[in-house]
């Protein structure tokens, strides 16, 4: 059976990918953005996008069955987005003679409290069963495992805040599920005999907000209160999400605006037609998550995917910056490879060699006016992917024991990549800035004597962990070029 998955670079992706490849008798093709950022050298891998219509069109020929994994949000017209791509999508599929897509959507019936974000995905589905390919529409509520966004709202939420003021929305029903089970039923909806069109809502038991946040405290071991009181409003509750969660202002506001109404369960084909699968309580997909990422064993993230960036950004736009900060120093001495192992471990919890408080300061400045932060931290402590968030960059480019080269998704007048770069015997750091205005231009200009301490110690601080780690000492010497037009 020939199988496309879309979207294989998001948090459900990656993970369906990993369940779906112990399958000897599935054929798996993916369909990406960047083919860089695929790793497995197992799988056929298509680059391209739903927007372009002769790439979908090529990864779509000969396939079986489509997984639809693909959504929008993020951007500011993501509703409009969302119904084009999923236009082109089953336009092309039944084309290509598709026999069936299995979409994964959200639940939530259309009423006039329905939330812009849960509507767009309730269309989107309606879009994908409006033509002759079957379509299997999977849908699930609050998603519970490690790196999902809700979890991580959630999780730190309870960790934080020992007494907690809530907003009335906290008192709103859904039936979360483990992502464990959501992937049961992505892989069973391969195998089912029904020849039409079919709805399957999946979740475990009926609970409100302040319910799961009680019960993630539990299985936390954690004593936690929580105090609701009727003045906070959407825009408030999604700033103090902002603040206290990895997820960004926007994401937040989006996903609490979904709150406004009950996402539950409507029909009971999840056990007429998947008997087999017995959803975990939440409390245990909960521990479960949580083990998950004690153990660094967490294969994706909410903020994995790259979305325009990799149209935007990934082919070395940067050598046209008007401003660039650059450090070189001497490696012949060293192992490279160390060198390179080095400025892989940068960022999250490891820190970045030196003044650590000034990033810490830069993130919270960030994330007052609705950027990211730097709470994303990494998805492992030692290893990197294309497509992982790094703190407030992403990582775009990775080329082994050569190169690392990240982009700035914090909110800048401009923008911003930090490349490390080991060439022949040299260790090369390479902060470039393209800036938008005049604004740009003042801002680049206040920051370089934080950017020469920042930079300097940086760089020194990634030698001197390679150094240490092989006990062999260089006496490099620091080269430093500034450049502006």
């Amino acid at each position: 059976m020939k199988i496309l998955i879309t979207g294989a670079n998001g948090y459900i992706g990656r993970r369906l990918k990993a369940k779906l490849e112990k399958n000897s008798d599935l054929n798996l093709r993916l369909f990406v953005r960047n083919k860089k950022s695929v790793l497995e050298n197992d799988v056929e891998v298509f680059e391209g996008s739903t927007f372009d219509e002769d790439s979908l069109r090529k990864a779509l020929s000969g396939v079986d069955t489509a997984y639809y994994l693909i959504h929008s949000m993020g951007s500011d017209n993501y509703k409009d987005l969302d119904k084009l791509s999923a236009t082109n999508f089953i336009n092309i599929a039944s084309e290509c003679g598709v026999k069936r897509v299995i979409y994964l959507g959200g639940l939530g019936v259309k009423d006039k409290n329905i939330s812009k974000h849960l509507l767009s995905r309730i269309q989107t589905g309606e879009i994908l069963s409006s033509l002759d390919v079957q379509t299997v529409w999977v849908r699930a509520g609050i998603i519970i495992g490690s790196g999902s966004a809700s979890f991580e709202i959630i999780r730190n939420l309870v960790e934080k805040l020992p007494i907690m003021l809530t907003p009335k929305w906290v008192n709103t029903k859904t039936q979360p599920i483990a992502i464990e089970d959501v992937l049961s039923y992505l892989e069973k909806s391969l195998y089912l005999k029904e020849k039409e069109n079919l709805v399957v809502d999946i979740g475990t038991h009926s609970l409100n907000y302040k319910e799961m946040m009680l019960q993630s405290a539990k299985a936390l071991n954690l004593k936690r209160y929580m105090i609701t009181v009727p003045f906070m409003s959407i825009k408030l509750s999604s700033h103090w999400l902002n603040i206290f969660t990895p997820v960004p202002f926007s994401l937040a506001k989006e996903l609490i605006d979904g709150l406004k109404s009950e996402a539950v369960i409507q029909n009971d084909n999840a056990k007429k037609y998947f008997p087999e699968i017995k959803p975990v309580s939440y409390i245990d997909a909960v521990k479960k998550a949580e083990e998950r990422i004690k153990q660094n064993q967490v294969i994706s993230r909410w903020d994995d995917k790259g979305g325009r960036i990799w149209e935007e950004v990934h082919k070395d736009e940067f050598h046209d910056a008007i401003f660039f900060d650059r450090k070189q120093k001497d490696i012949s001495h060293l192992d490279k490879h160390k060198i390179y192992q080095s400025f892989m471990a940068i960022g999250g919890k490891n820190g970045w060699f030196a003044y650590d408080f000034l990033w810490t300061i830069r993130g919270f400045l960030d994330k007052i006016v609705g950027g990211v932060g730097i709470k994303r931290g990494r998805r492992d402590p030692i290893n990197l992917r294309i497509g992982d968030s790094l703190d407030f960059w992403k990582v775009v480019d990775i080329k082994k024991d050569e190169r690392l080269l990240l982009f700035a998704q914090m909110k800048l007048p401009g923008l911003a990549w930090l490349e490390f770069k080991i060439k022949d015997d040299e260790l090369i750091q390479s902060a470039y800035f393209y800036p938008k205005g005049v604004l740009g231009r003042f801002y680049w200009y206040t920051l370089i004597p934080l950017h020469y301490l920042v930079f300097t110690n940086m760089i020194n601080g990634i030698v001197k962990k390679s150094e240490n780690s092989d006990q062999t000492k260089t006496n490099g010497k620091i080269k430093r070029t500034l450049k502006s037009m």
